[in-house]
């Protein structure tokens, strides 16, 4: 993703606080208030490109991003609505910072609970000093924790009587593929979303984003920005073997009988040959692509916690597709049908349909 690890793509649901509120007032505040900028500075962009003004370069982003919009609506069946009509400038990276945090030795996202929306493992704010200063409080309560920016969040729908959720000078000049895999990922969330369950909305939108890319792909990319993309593609499988192969390793440790002392030992072993393996990609395969070195160089359990939570079902959603005759309305349904579940039922399921489509097929 042009530098961007996109299998750690970063969005938020700040609308947990936004519409549901908070315990802590000057928390809701920001959230209300930072919204509310960021909707006051967005025109349709229908205006940005009216205007003599707007920027060559941005004034053809927005017209990718509209033909990218119509696709969502007439290819992947996602919503037809304002959302991703309008376009602001932030003045800055990142629109929210979010905090997530996990044990020392574990690998469970502390979470954030609000009301009508559920508990979520993070925590966000449209400033990076207060997420600074809450990691900063979590750490000395002996909690690993990151801190990242995040491009773009979804507000589930319920704000497009305000016009919708609009696309971000921190998104908009992404490489095309990735541009367009963040809309059809933001949009899938207005479909389906269930409280109190991450990973499910996550690795849900995740699957929608890698299906409506490929077909987007297919259907508008150029040959030079599919085999870019192609090589790009390779590395995030390559660095999403890797990790998950050291979040294997993390919980069995975890999970052992060890003493802590020994565990500590282990894990940091197991973090050593991760940079180990990861140098080996950059001086192999990767011919010295450095996308992922600032997320190897920080990664804790944290980080680990927080990327599952947006590929751990993916696998089982892409087979629920193709049971359905990759058929994106019935998809859809099925996936509706899914969230009507018990958690433990709906992930007992996920998991059977992942694992029935890498089982190898009989003879």
């Amino acid at each position: 993703m042009g530098g961007i690890n996109h299998s750690l793509k970063l969005c938020t649901l700040a609308v947990t606080a936004l519409l549901s509120g908070c315990s802590t007032l000057g928390y809701y505040g920001q959230a209300v208030g930072g919204h509310l900028d960021l909707m006051q500075r967005s025109r349709p962009v229908a205006d940005w490109l009216a205007d003599d003004s707007t920027p060559p370069a941005l004034r053809e982003r927005l017209r990718l991003s509209q033909q990218m919009r119509d696709f969502a609506v007439t290819e992947l069946k996602l919503p037809d609505n304002r959302s991703y009509r309008r376009y602001a400038d932030l003045g800055r990276e990142a629109v929210v910072w979010n905090v997530v945090a996990a044990p020392e030795l574990g690998l469970t996202l502390k979470t954030w609970c609000f009301p009508l929306m559920g508990c979520v493992g993070y925590r966000g704010t449209f400033e990076r000093g207060p997420s600074d200063a809450l990691a900063a409080e979590l750490q000395q309560q002996g909690w690993e924790t990151r801190v990242y920016g995040v491009p773009a969040y979804s507000t589930l729908g319920w704000t497009n009587w305000l016009g919708g959720d609009p696309l971000l000078n921190t998104f908009v000049k992404w490489a095309a593929p990735d541009l367009a895999r963040l809309i059809f990922h933001e949009l899938a969330h207005q479909v389906v979303y269930v409280s109190d369950d991450t990973t499910f909305n996550e690795s849900f939108a995740t699957a929608v984003e890698r299906l409506g890319g490929q077909r987007w792909l297919a259907q508008h990319a150029s040959a030079a920005q599919r085999q870019a993309d192609t090589l790009q593609a390779q590395r995030r499988e390559d660095f999403r073997a890797l990790t998950a192969r050291t979040r294997a390793a993390l919980l069995a440790v975890y999970e052992s009988s060890d003493s802590d002392a020994a565990k500590r030992l282990r894990k940091a072993e197991v973090m050593a040959q991760m940079r180990i393996d990861h140098a080996a990609l950059k001086a192999g395969p990767w011919q010295g692509h450095a996308g992922y070195d600032a997320w190897v160089a920080a990664a804790n359990n944290a980080s680990f916690a927080v990327q599952a939570a947006y590929n751990a079902q993916v696998p089982a959603f892409e087979a629920l597709f193709q049971r359905e005759g990759s058929d994106f309305p019935r998809f859809y349904a099925a996936v509706k049908q899914l969230a009507g579940m018990p958690r433990a039922e709906r992930t007992a399921y996920l998991q059977a349909l992942a694992e029935a489509s890498s089982a190898p097929a009989s003879k």
